[in-house]
């Protein structure tokens, strides 16, 4: 489906401090989508129109950090604690009591996992794509193969190098991530890359994008995966099966602390499984949620 971006509306909430900036569009129940890194509230192109139509009411942030919400200083600006409580001020800011669903992408995904736990009366339902539980991650983290896959993070350990490799060129490395990883030819258009390159121009914004990974290495963080949280909500996995990010084995989350969880593996679709199968990523979203 086609976003038809004249029929949504910009809005503005303030957290701590922080102002977030969001779109909306539709009526009825509340949908939340998360969107990861490098992305913004755009990368859910596919999914806001065919949510709208089915009936439900879509809020899609830009994290903070990202385009046209603030940029706080500092690393442990972006700790989980923020991320999350950012989710709750959107949830209680849109009016509803609860969403019917937070669906989350990559890092996202990850804040997705960690506010299902810590604001489970805010929440119906919880939908992940291609971001494991926390547990699941920790876990890849004592494998070679994982920890190959996720050498970035380690790079975005150091300062202001990270900041100048994503800049050199013209965003060269990140654009690539964007429109050459998915395996879909054409699923990201020069149009709306154009959307993303706009993003990552922002003042500041590319050392609050990174900042989130540093954030992560901090040992308040590497503590708090070490205490893996449980969810009781229904919860649906969908995986891209060819993330070149993330193991294919870190999809499943344990069953002793997520009981209520399906995994709906998508053969031929990249770490951006919703450019790349969106009609399958909505076809499983809606019936997840019906």
């Amino acid at each position: 489906m086609t976003l038809d971006e004249s029929k949504l509306s910009h809005r503005f909430t303030e957290h701590g401090g922080v102002r977030l900036h969001y779109v909306e569009a539709g009526d009825g129940p509340l949908v939340v989508l998360l969107h990861g890194f490098p992305e913004i509230w755009y990368s859910w192109r596919h999914q806001i129109p065919a949510l709208v139509e089915a009936g439900y009411r879509v809020i899609a942030p830009d994290m903070r950090g990202y385009n046209l919400s603030d940029k706080p200083e500092g690393a442990s600006a972006y700790g989980v604690n923020e991320l999350t409580a950012d989710v709750a001020a959107l949830v209680q800011a849109s009016g509803a009591e609860r969403a019917a669903a937070v669906v989350g992408h990559d890092w996202g995904g990850g804040v997705a996992w960690e506010f299902a736990a810590r604001y489970p009366a805010l929440l119906d339902r919880l939908v992940v794509l291609n971001c494991p539980h926390p547990a699941r991650l920790l876990a890849g983290f004592r494998t070679a193969q994982q920890l190959r896959k996720s050498w970035y993070m380690f790079f975005f350990q150091l300062p202001k190098l990270p900041e100048l490799a994503a800049r050199r060129d013209g965003f060269a490395w990140l654009r690539a991530a964007v429109k050459d990883d998915p395996r879909r030819p054409g699923a990201v258009s020069d149009e709306d890359l154009a959307h993303y390159v706009e993003a990552w121009s922002q003042p500041g914004a590319l050392t609050a994008m990174i900042n989130y990974y540093r954030a992560l290495f901090r040992p308040a963080s590497l503590r708090g995966l070490g205490r893996p949280p449980r969810i009781d909500a229904p919860t649906l996995v969908i995986w891209g099966e060819h993330d070149r990010y993330l193991g294919s084995e870190l999809a499943e989350p344990d069953p002793a602390l997520v009981p209520n969880a399906r995994v709906a593996r998508v053969p031929d679709a990249s770490h951006f499984v919703h450019y790349d199968r969106p009609e399958k990523v909505n076809q499983l979203l809606l019936d997840f949620l019906r």
